[in-house]
């Protein structure tokens, strides 16, 4: 065969192979079209806080274990609120993410702005409350489960003073203060709770020296609505009850470990990957409950006493029934004034617009 026949034997097949090649990727059940869905949470802590982030990340695996090879989730850690945020969700629809839980306050302008800029991406917004098209915002009535909580404290306090560390002085935060508040006075006619604001989400470092500072001003107990155990730690070390929040963080200091409010995320986020995955997803605002599963407390620890469980399960049931919660009145702010009547209760509008601390809460609700 001559050297012309044979580079011509060799072009035919390279044209051949080609050709196969090019059958195949566009072939009907092609890797293409048989990729798996892709799903993104941003945190604005360590995936492995021992509260709120974490509390995420487990609903993330969540997704994974239900929807198994069908779906790839991936998450960023440690992002601030603000313009950063941006940047973390363009590369993650680089990436081809077609679903993106946000989940802190601070990163609400942003999921608005980038769902607008891209249509064909689902946005979710945990604790936001702007929606769109394509952008939904989730929550739930945290409240509810921190009131219970606050019964925990208020029974295990013997000088009338809980000490609890918040981050930021927005309504989310203030809501939960004085479900807490109301929760320790339930159990404690008369206690009063202070407060110190550490305008962080997730900085161990302040919170521990929030609940040192607490502690050394008469609290006796320690709440928390940060993410952190760092205020558990300290509470540990100083041998004093303490009521965490998010997770259950037992392990961090099981003798002090009263119980935690904790929001059960799995459910949600399983759901709404489904529905993108299989082209059912709308937008919407979704506000969990107790009744549903979503908000509930963490086991007990060992100074919960029988009576205070009993007490609990009470107060649970009253606000199962959906005729009664903590927000029910009569209740008075810090001045005196009344702000919720008897015979009424607040309104989710109430709620998310809170701007005021109920009586014997010892600070400002000004951060």
């Amino acid at each position: 065969m001559t050297k012309t026949k044979l580079a011509l034997a060799a072009i035919l097949v390279v044209i051949a192979a080609a050709a196969v090649a090019l059958a195949v990727s566009t072939a009907p059940g092609s890797a293409k079209s048989n990729a798996a869905f892709k799903a993104a949470w941003i945190y604005v802590g360590p995936h492995n806080d021992g509260g709120w982030s974490q509390a995420h990340d487990q609903g993330r695996l969540a997704v994974q274990k239900a929807l198994g090879s069908k779906v790839v989730t991936t998450y960023k850690e440690n992002v601030p609120e603000g313009p950063q945020v941006t940047q973390v969700i363009e590369s993650l629809i680089r990436d081809g993410n077609k679903i993106i839980f946000a989940t802190s306050f601070g990163y609400q302008p942003a999921m608005v702005a980038e769902a607008k800029k891209h249509p064909d991406v689902k946005f979710e917004m945990a604790t936001g409350y702007l929606t769109s098209k394509n952008m939904a915002v989730y929550y739930g009535a945290g409240e509810d489960a921190i009131y219970l909580s606050g019964i925990a404290a208020g029974a295990a306090t013997k000088s009338g003073t809980v000490g609890y560390v918040v981050p930021f002085a927005i309504p989310e935060v203030i809501r939960h203060t004085n479900a807490f508040t109301l929760g320790v006075q339930k159990a404690h006619p008369g206690a009063k709770v202070k407060i110190i604001w550490t305008n962080s989400w997730f900085s161990p470092d302040k919170e521990k020296k929030a609940a040192e500072s607490l502690h050394s001003a008469g609290a006796d107990v320690i709440g928390q609505n940060v993410d952190s155990p760092a205020a558990g730690q300290f509470a540990e070390s100083a041998g004093v009850p303490w009521v965490g929040y998010d997770s259950n963080a037992k392990k961090f200091a099981p003798k002090s470990w009263l119980t935690a409010a904790v929001y059960n995320w799995g459910p949600y986020y399983t759901k709404r990957v489904t529905e993108a995955m299989n082209g059912t997803w709308k937008t919407g605002s979704y506000y969990g409950a107790i009744k549903d599963g979503f908000t509930l407390l963490a086991p007990y620890g060992p100074g919960v006493s029988a009576a205070t469980k009993k007490l609990i399960a009470s107060e649970k049931a009253k606000i199962v029934s959906g005729t009664w919660n903590e927000f029910s009145g009569p209740i008075y702010d810090q001045k005196g004034k009344l702000r919720i009547k008897a015979g009424s209760r607040a309104s989710l509008a109430d709620l998310m617009s809170m701007d005021y601390l109920v009586k014997g809460v010892v600070g400002s609700p000004k951060g």
